[in-house]
């Protein structure tokens, strides 16, 4: 029998750098943004960082649980578990949001409950076309 891998590795080649203390996604410098001169909303790229940076506690097992994180970030285990869908989002709208920086045409609630529809769906609902 043939071994199926159970997980799929995502791979988005993105900088964190620290500024006065909070991290901001950089794209990659061979990566033209959006040209119509609009960017995402900050607080969405914030949301995004600290979605992934959540899951890979997890897995790496630096926090066993979701009231782990919550008790470490200072916030509600359901806010934990809302946001953390961000980091499940599909790779087309990852790269199109932080690399591509688009503009996204939901609030950061309704982006978040996007994560639960399949990938295919996703770019249609995240993005005006």
């Amino acid at each position: 029998m043939s071994s199926i891998p159970e997980t799929i590795r995502v791979v988005i080649p993105l900088a964190v750098r620290r500024r006065n203390g909070r991290p901001r996604i950089l794209p990659p410098a061979d990566i033209e943004a959006a040209s119509d001169g609009q960017t995402p909303d900050p607080r969405l790229l914030r949301a995004i960082a600290r979605a992934w940076d959540w899951r890979r506690r997890l897995d790496r097992g630096e926090a066993a649980t979701l009231k782990d994180i919550a008790d470490a970030e200072g916030v509600t285990v359901p806010f934990i578990s809302r946001f953390l869908r961000l980091a499940y989002l599909s790779p087309e709208v990852l790269q199109r949001l932080l690399i591509h920086r688009h503009p996204c045409a939901l609030s950061l609630d309704r982006l978040a409950a996007t994560a639960l529809v399949s990938w295919i769906e996703q770019p249609d609902m995240v993005f005006d076309e």
